[in-house]
């Protein structure tokens, strides 16, 4: 364990798993997994018939319930899914248990448990704010080339809230973005989205009521678009559509914004990634659950344009004319 802090650490994915590994940290939060590439049963759902595994991908290890595909995670993921909080405090999570001692304050540890082993204490989760804080920084040419191959405008861009940043902080720990990255602002919580990076592409403070576009909804409205990322929203604002998508593609529409939405528009249609070269194609596995819940139809981009979603497509045809053909 490690008892001095460098001035080099700080609480980032590189540098937790430069002190430790993808597999301790698997086998520290996930009780019932004993060996790689054997299935087990799923603490995450009811699973009486083992299905899931941790398996490696890529050079990285993955955690993958057969059963329920929707349940993909890499170590961090998988702990900021069991306990539904932030990325950040995941991190934090793993800074405490493993005593790593990256974060600045000690005060923000967030659990209690005990040896690093089999026999675990299941942990107590307190509540913490997560603060993030940004610098901008002005347009340049690469902001430019990036979003003009989606022919999303600076004009939108800033209809959406989005700032192009040099550096951000995380409840006072400050990170220098290695390319591109941009702010996308939801009142006073941030997503931080990094285009170019592996890892940390994406990092947020917010909420799953936090819906990506909705602000920028007329009152009433002929056709309603939910699809995936803020990214697809503008792209669609930019084509003449009107959209929102939630903060994960894998989040069910609440009931009550659904029944307001219907209220405001004649009709919601779903278009949700294709990624046809991924198991199970996640995002049309859970457009379909969408579409049966609330009646929806859903739109599926063909697969003879290798794009899996409306962005792509955009990028990849040139102009909106394909993505217009396809919503008629």
């Amino acid at each position: 364990m490690i008892k001095s802090r460098s001035s080099n650490d700080h609480l980032h994915t590189d540098v937790i798993l430069g002190k430790i590994s993808e597999y301790d940290i698997f086998m520290y939060y996930c009780p019932n997994f004993k060996k790689l590439g054997v299935k087990f049963c799923s603490e995450l759902r009811e699973d009486k018939t083992p299905s899931a595994s941790i398996i490696t991908w890529n050079g990285n290890l993955l955690y993958k319930d057969f059963g329920y595909p929707d349940h993909t995670f890499n170590c961090f993921s998988y702990v900021q899914f069991k306990f539904n909080i932030p990325f950040i405090n995941a991190l934090k999570i793993i800074d405490c248990d493993f005593n790593l001692n990256l974060s600045n304050k000690k005060e923000d540890s967030l659990f209690t448990m005990g040896y690093l082993g089999h026999s675990q204490i299941q942990p107590k989760y307190i509540e913490k704010q997560t603060i993030i804080q940004k610098k901008r920084r002005a347009w340049n040419k690469e902001d430019a080339k990036f979003w003009r191959k989606y022919l999303v405008s600076k004009k939108i861009l800033n209809t959406f809230a989005v700032e192009p940043i040099s550096h951000y902080w995380v409840n006072n720990n400050r990170f220098t973005c290695k390319s591109i990255s941009y702010t996308f602002k939801f009142k006073n919580r941030y997503k931080i989205y990094s285009p170019y990076e592996e890892k940390n592409k994406w990092l947020s403070n917010t909420k799953k009521t936090d819906v990506q576009g909705y602000d920028q909804l007329p009152d009433k409205g002929e056709r309603l678009i939910i699809t995936s990322s803020l990214k697809d929203v503008m792209c669609l604002y930019a084509a003449g559509y009107h959209s929102i998508a939630m903060q994960s593609e894998m989040q069910i529409p609440d009931e009550k914004l659904i029944n307001e939405l219907k209220e405001r528009f004649n009709k919601i249609e779903i278009l949700y990634d294709n990624d046809f070269n991924k198991e199970n194609n996640p995002g049309q596995t859970m457009a379909k659950k969408i579409c049966n819940l609330y009646g929806f139809k859903n739109i599926c981009l063909p697969m003879q344009f290798e794009s899996k979603d409306p962005s792509d497509l955009v990028n990849k045809v040139g102009s909106f004319n394909e993505l217009k053909i396809i919503l008629k």
